[in-house]
């Protein structure tokens, strides 16, 4: 194996603790990471990984090499994609993340565009609405709706989902249109609970130059987009959601818009990525392409 090769390896297996992780991650035998590392560390003359049963922990040599090989793989993905791809097409295999409903309604329609532009680009492409870990699970970069919080991840603005308050015609028929805020007293909604945190997301409005909460009761409580969604539809209640995402329920009558002039403030949407010196133009113009996507009528 080949020095640049052992270094990617050393790297997946520094950032993932874990032989057999790096393994499943770059579609190798664990024996053959385990021999790239003992090649690796005979070659420089230093240990580089503590080894337990459990878990791999870098030594301080190891540490010391491992931003040091960041640059290098990073400089050398550089030169190739200088000579093996134009800023307009891309090679080699992307692995990203993205919230299910985006995936479905966004994402999935416009990839056959994507392949057409970039026919060498394979695309490994994960679907879950809980924050993951991107290093542990050799991620290149994700997609999140919604303030990213504190994080040592980058974090690009990709563009905003404009909100929308609805319920379906079943559930109006029975409880009444709610006007105004005030009427929500009166009324059920389907609560969110974040899948990564469990907090329950509260009804938010824009009114009055700020933003405003109120406390609506809920007898539904559930942590998943698509069945928020679900729920709505079947009765259960009102729901905040990005007007993207109800669109053809609103076109067909399935879903009715409510309190127009009182819906939630946009939600932010960003690409998420580790922080390098050098991001791949891999990477980089599939972000660029994300950020087209958002700006399509579907928004």
């Amino acid at each position: 194996m080949d020095r640049l090769t052992a270094m990617h390896v050393f790297v997946r297996v520094a950032e993932s603790g874990s032989f057999t992780r790096t393994a499943d991650q770059l579609d190798l035998p664990r024996a053959t990471v385990s021999t790239a590392i003992q090649q690796l560390e005979a070659s420089l003359g230093a240990r580089l990984l503590h080894r337990t049963t459990r878990r791999v922990h870098l030594t301080q040599d190891g540490a010391a090499l491992l931003e040091r090989c960041r640059s290098i793989l990073a400089d050398m993905d550089e030169v190739d994609n200088m000579f093996r791809q134009t800023a307009s097409r891309l090679s080699g295999k992307l692995k990203v993340d993205v919230p299910s409903r985006f995936g479905r309604r966004l994402l999935a329609p416009a990839l056959p565009a994507l392949f057409e532009r970039h026919p060498d680009l394979e695309l490994e492409l994960g679907v879950t609405d809980r924050a993951i870990d991107l290093i542990q699970e050799g991620v290149d970069c994700v997609v999140r709706v919604g303030n990213p919080g504190n994080s040592s991840l980058v974090a690009r603005p990709l563009g905003e989902f404009a909100m929308i308050n609805c319920a379906s015609p079943a559930y109006l028929a029975q409880h009444g249109l709610p006007a105004s805020p005030a009427d929500l007293d009166h009324h059920w909604a389907i609560q969110y609970a974040s899948p990564s945190t469990g907090r329950v997301a509260p009804w938010e409005y824009q009114q009055q130059g700020g933003l405003q909460v109120r406390a609506v009761r809920g007898r539904i409580t559930v942590n998943n987009a698509e069945t928020y969604i679900a729920c709505c539809l079947a009765g259960l209640g009102l729901i905040q959601v990005p007007a993207y995402d109800v669109q053809d329920h609103l076109a067909n009558g399935e879903l009715i818009a409510v309190m127009n002039d009182a819906t939630a403030a946009p939600m932010p949407v960003y690409a998420l990525y580790p922080h390098r010196r050098h991001l791949s133009q891999r990477v980089q113009i599939f972000i660029d392409w994300l950020a087209s996507l958002l700006l399509t009528p579907l928004r």
